[in-house]
Order: structure tokens, then C-alpha cells, then sequence
């Protein structure tokens, strides 16, 4: 991964995971169906599949809060479909998912300084 850009990251893994994590409490904690699941994420089923069985996003690690975010997203996700983008930005904008995604940059590319702030320029939400 050298040289890849952080948003290359956050496509490839970030993105990813937290469709992992929405679909996990989607089904659950909401049971809903892994059909539903799919039809309402814009995913396949297998793709759905795939996250329930950590064959897919299985590097990135969420901290409790951002899990708890993840959670709060989708229920407002599951109540209005069409809230899946908006939710989708604010998951990726969290402070504690910006930190992964800045731990996954460092380790994967060796030219990029240890005190690299990059991610969190500008305005983020501070959930850690």
C-alpha cells in the first residue's frame, strides 16, 4: 500500500468496515433480514454475508464509541433509507474513525512523518 492517499484508505477499508458494522447491527440488533440488509445498503447479499462472517473489512477496528455511533446510524438507517449517504459521512468524519484510518496510512507507508496530522484538518466531530 505505499504511497496510497489516506481517502485511497478510507474507499479500500474505512468505507467498507463501517458497512460491515452497520450490516452487523442492522441484522443483529434490529432483525432485519440479510435481504433487507442488502436492498437497504445498496449492497449485495453476498456482500452482506461476507461482512457477518468477517471475510470482508476484517483489518479496521472501531473503538466502543464509534461502535455506538455505527449502532445510532442504523436505526436512523433502518427507519429512512434515504438517510444512508448523510449517515455515511458523519460515520466517516468521526474523530475515532479518522484515527484509524491515520494509524492504517502510517503503518502502510513508511515515508509519511510520525507526527503526520493530515486526517484531522479542518472541522471533524470529536467522538473517539
Amino acid at each position: 500500500m505505499h504511497g496510497q492517499m489516506p481517502q485511497e484508505i478510507e474507499v479500500w477499508y474505512i468505507i467498507p468496515a463501517i458497512r460491515r458494522e452497520l450490516a452487523k447491527s442492522m441484522i443483529k440488533d434490529l432483525k432485519i433480514t440479510q435481504k433487507q440488509v442488502a436492498s437497504i445498503m445498496e449492497i449485495t447479499e453476498a456482500a452482506v454475508s461476507q461482512y457477518l462472517h468477517s471475510k470482508r473489512a476484517k483489518e479496521v477496528v472501531f473503538t466502543k464509541a464509534v461502535l455506538e455511533e455505527i449502532k445510532k446510524s442504523a436505526k436512523e438507517i433502518a427507519k429512512n433509507e434515504r438517510l444512508l449517504i448523510q449517515e455515511m459521512m458523519r460515520l466517516t468524519n468521526l474523530t475515532g474513525v479518522k484515527h484509524v484510518m491515520c494509524d492504517m496510512h502510517k503503518k502502510h507507508d513508511a515515508k509519511l512523518p510520525t507526527n503526520c496530522d493530515i486526517c484531522f484538518e479542518g472541522d471533524l466531530i470529536n467522538i473517539k
